[in-house]
């Protein structure tokens, strides 16, 4: 077990048993574990090899003192790790999807505030999952470093070291869903990512797709939100317990996300 990012919170991945560790005066749940052979179908290799446990999920994990609160909030903080390795040609990576509309954020889609814990990450997103979809970025994210997802963008959350598990923590709708309807109509997002033998990242358009740029780019810091740099996503909670209530309440906030560029 290995701690590169100090989080804010008493709360590590343990990457021998697969699972977090919760310390004094924390909580969450047994994780859920995503197998290869539970994942297959939406892989570019189904047959592929790959660690036999690729992903574990704990979500709604914090400090018991902010529980109750959380919950009023609607606000949820959950942990994901990846295993180190690769799928075939493939990083490991979630599904591309989009957040399902909130009736608590009057049927808005709702964001996603991801904090890199440890490892390498891309968060791949697309303004749209039609024919066009719009601005596509694919954002670099190392330990410390906090990306946000807009509302109703379509994205994917990419291991980019394949010898290193990834962590990160985010924030999330306490009523989060997924939509994959119109990804999976277009089998797939608007760009793939690909590992060639040196493991480096490569992007394989996908011609279901209209023409469209990448961008990729590292993140920003997002004054707009007040999100402060090199310091813990959690703990700014603690400091302002209203500072994330854009995550559960989009809608209150409808001009920030104009033009929004991650």
């Amino acid at each position: 077990m290995e701690k590169l990012f100090d989080q804010g919170i008493n709360i590590f991945a343990n990457y021998e048993s697969f699972n977090f560790e919760y310390g004094e005066g924390c909580f969450g749940p047994d994780v859920e574990v995503r197998t290869l052979d539970a994942i297959r179908k939406s892989l570019l290799e189904p047959n592929c090899d790959g660690p036999e446990k690729v992903y574990s999920i704990a979500m709604d994990v914090g400090k018991k003192q902010h529980q109750q609160q959380l919950n009023e909030q609607h606000l949820l903080f959950g942990l994901v790790t990846y295993s180190k390795g690769r799928l075939g040609q493939e990083p490991i990576r979630s599904q591309g999807h989009i957040h399902k509309t909130s009736a608590y954020a009057n049927d808005w889609s709702t964001p996603e505030v991801y904090e890199i814990w440890s490892g390498k990450a891309i968060i791949y997103m697309q303004e749209y999952a039609k024919d066009n979809p719009g601005r596509c970025y694919a954002v670099i994210g190392e330990p410390g470093d906090v990306i946000i997802v807009p509302p109703f963008w379509a994205h994917a959350t990419i291991s980019a070291d394949p010898k290193n598990p990834l962590t990160f923590g985010a924030w999330c709708d306490r009523d989060y869903g997924f939509d994959y309807d119109d990804v999976r109509a277009h089998k797939g997002l608007a760009y793939y990512p690909l590992l060639n033998q040196d493991n480096e990242m490569k992007w394989q358009k996908n011609p279901m797709y209209e023409k469209s740029e990448l961008v990729v780019k590292k993140p920003r810091i997002y004054r707009e939100f007040d999100i402060q740099p090199n310091k813990p996503i959690y703990k700014q909670y603690e400091e302002d317990n209203d500072k994330f209530k854009f995550v559960p309440r989009p809608d209150l906030f409808k001009e920030k996300w104009l033009d929004f560029i991650p």
